[in-house]
Parts: C-alpha cells; structure tokens; sequence
C-alpha cells in the first residue's frame, strides 16, 4: 500500500524532519530533540501538522438520532458540569463502539447546525468509521461523507497559543470572544454558511477549535487540503517570534499520555470499553447504575467484564519497550503494559508529582521527566500500588496513581492565557 502524504509533507523534509510512518501517512516524528519539543508545549508552544487525522461529515434530518445511537457520550447532555446538550459550535469527546462494545475508534463530534456534524477520527479510520454509520443509518434521512485527504488540521498547543493565533487570525478578539474549552468557531469551507466564521488575515476560513491532544491550554485548526500548506507556514513564522517550535509525533505521544489520554488501537482497543480512565464518555446514570440512552455496544458493558486498566508512574526516566508485561508485588504476571513514554515535564518531590507548570511546585524544583503510561490488567488495582513492569531487556517499578501531569492548562479560559 503507498505511504500517504500530508499537504506539509515537503516542509517537514525541507526542515530536517526525522520522518515515520503512522496510520498510513510519512509523519514527522521528531525535528532536532523530542525533549525540547515536549518542554516548548509547557513552556511557549509547539505546533503539529495533524493532518493524518480524518474528517467526517455526517448531516440531514436522522443525522442527530445515528450519532446519538452510534457515539458513547450521550448528545443530550455532555456539555459541562452540569451535563447540558450539545449546540452548535460545541463539540463531545467519545467512542464508537462495536456491539460487543469494542472501540472502533474513540473520536470528537462537533456540531455544526442542528442536524449537520463533523466527526474527527484518527489517522486511516475514515473509511471505517463512515462504513460503520452507513451500516447503521437505516432508514434515517441522513448522509455520512468521508472526507479523508480533503482536509488538512494544525494544533498549536502551549501557553503562548493564544498569542501567536492572534497574529494569523483576522479579528481575533472577535474569535476569542465566548470561547470555552471545546467550543469552536468557523468553517474550513466557505460555501457552508456558520453563525460566525473564522479567516485568517489573508481571507482563508477556517474551523478553529479550542480542543487538542495534549493536555495544555491550544487550539485545532483545519482547513481545505489545498489551503492548510500556506496556514502552517504562518503559523510557524508567527510562533517564531514567541518561542514556539514544530513538533513531532513523539512528543505528542508523551504529552497525550501524561495528560491521561488514549491512544486508540493501543489503550482502548479490541476489549470492552468499561474499566478505564475514561469511562466519562460513556452515559452513566449517577451511581453508575445503568445508561440514560440506548447506544450501540451498551449491553456488552453492563455488567462489564473488561480487564482493568490503570494509569502509572515510575521513579525515573527508564522505560520498558512493548510488548511488556506487568507483574504484581508476588511476582505474578497480571497484565501487560499498553503505553510506556517519558514524560519531559514531571518529576517527584517529596512524595508528589510536580510538573515545571506547576504553580505550588518547589523553588528547587528542576523536573527531569518520568516514565508514565497504561497497563491493563486482570486484577483492581488501588491507588499507590506497586507494580513491575519487564520487557526483554530491563524491569522497572512503578505505581499506580490516578492522575499523572498536573497543573495542565486545557480547560484555562482564553483571557488567562493571554
């Protein structure tokens, strides 16, 4: 199968990418250290091309009813704390579920008009997914468009984001204005009329999106494939002068899985979605007794028989390869390990976890990163305790936590970060 490649492909080369493959596309993973890229998205920002990342359109008068029977997170209420239904201009994190409630591919749904959505799924799962709704429309009036390679996507993710976006971004005290954590503003199409489009300061549109993978305060921008070339090269000369630096996939990945993020088809995957860390996209009733809606997968999950996974920490940098197994205090193995990263920002003090944004952190406080992660297992594990880990070369403690990178920056209002 030939290697796909994003509109930025060239760029990347022209500027000493260290290029991989993932999910089908020629990727950057890494420019000159995956370290400083790390540091730079807590510390100023960094910016990824994500367009590997497809883009779904489903729209039409059944649109709303197939999502909602469809995608975990319940449509109706998902917005904030107090669970209030998605709007046009907000967007949902959740999964799409097999009916043995297996992830397909864990996805955000963004809502454009009352019954026209935009699904963004990971890299090489368009297809799928947009054969998955098909498959389940029925007779529902609606149309699912698989818009894979017609699309490009962008995140700048840091402090700065803000920032440097204001530079790119025709009036964007306009943009920023009422901007909530996953809400978003525009359109990458300008024939699809929005209640309050976004353009660069050259009259490019774009969707503009307060949601990304990693964790800290940044944005998710897309745009026509054709047009996202000349929104990167902006962006990077804007981001430039703050500080900030291209970043590859590497450092996404340590950053999502600090963050406590998933990756899918390695932390959720081929077993029921149930037991994790993410069980918030899922339409529990408090209690946790039973669902508020129907959903397809929803019978496999009560009661749930899945393995337990549990995020981790270690005492230093030292990580085990995969496939790894995870081995209790006797010495027996119970698992394996589903995620191993460093991450660059986080260090132990005292007994606590400490990041270099954290506030309250000690004045002597240097970080100097610690391997972090998932393992899934066969037995509950509580809090603080101890497992091994062990690949083919080393063994390496650590312990179960439930968070691991704090002081993370997602959800700060736009305001503060400026």
């Amino acid at each position: 199968m030939a290697i796909l490649k994003t509109p930025m492909y060239s760029w990347h080369a022209a500027h000493g990418a260290h290029m991989g493959v993932f999910g089908g596309y020629a990727m950057p993973m890494w420019y000159g250290s995956v370290r400083e890229e790390h540091l730079a998205v807590l510390t100023h920002a960094g910016i990824f091309d994500t367009s590997h990342m497809a883009v779904i359109l489903v729209d039409g008068p059944g649109a709303f009813d197939l999502l909602q029977f469809c995608f975990t997170n319940d449509l109706t209420a998902c917005l904030g704390r107090h669970k209030g239904p998605l709007k046009p201009g907000r967007a949902a994190y959740g999964a799409f579920l097999t009916a043995e409630g297996y992830v397909l591919d864990d996805a955000i749904v963004f809502m454009l008009a009352q019954t026209a959505f935009m699904v963004v799924v990971n890299a090489g799962m368009g297809p799928s997914v947009a054969r998955h709704l098909e498959h389940q429309r029925g007779n529902r009036q609606v149309r699912v468009i698989d818009l894979t390679g017609q699309v490009g996507k962008i995140d700048v993710q840091g402090p700065l984001a803000a920032r440097i976006m204001g530079e790119v971004l025709k009036a964007p005290e306009r943009v920023y204005d009422a901007m909530p954590y996953f809400a978003f503003k525009g359109s990458f199409h300008d024939r699809r009329p929005v209640h309050e489009p976004v353009f660069t300061a050259d009259g490019l549109p774009l969707l503009f999106s307060r949601t990304g993978y990693t964790g800290e305060f940044g944005f998710e921008i897309l745009a026509t494939a054709d047009a996202i070339a000349g929104v990167w090269e902006a962006i990077v000369a804007a981001g430039e002068r703050h500080g900030a630096v291209p970043c590859g996939l590497a450092a996404r990945d340590s950053l999502r899985a600090g963050a406590l993020l998933p990756l899918s088809h390695q932390d959720i995957g081929d077993w029921p979605f149930c037991r994790n860390p993410w069980t918030f996209a899922l339409p529990y009733l408090p209690g946790k007794k039973g669902f508020r809606k129907p959903f397809l997968g929803d019978s496999a999950l009560e009661p749930c028989r899945a393995p337990y996974t549990y995020p981790f920490v270690g005492r230093d940098l030292r990580k085990v390869t995969l496939p790894a197994e995870v081995r209790d205090g006797g010495g027996r193995v119970i698992g394996e390990v589903l995620t191993c990263v460093t991450d660059m920002a986080i260090g132990w003090h005292g007994g606590h976890i400490f990041s270099i944004a954290s506030p309250d952190r000690p004045e002597d406080f240097k970080g100097g990163g610690l391997c972090c992660g998932f393992v899934k297992v066969s037995q509950q594990q509580p809090p603080n305790t101890p497992l091994t880990l062990k690949d083919k070369r080393r063994q390496i403690d650590v312990i179960v936590v439930e968070d691991i990178r704090p002081a993370r920056t997602a959800r700060q209002p736009i305001l503060t970060m400026l």
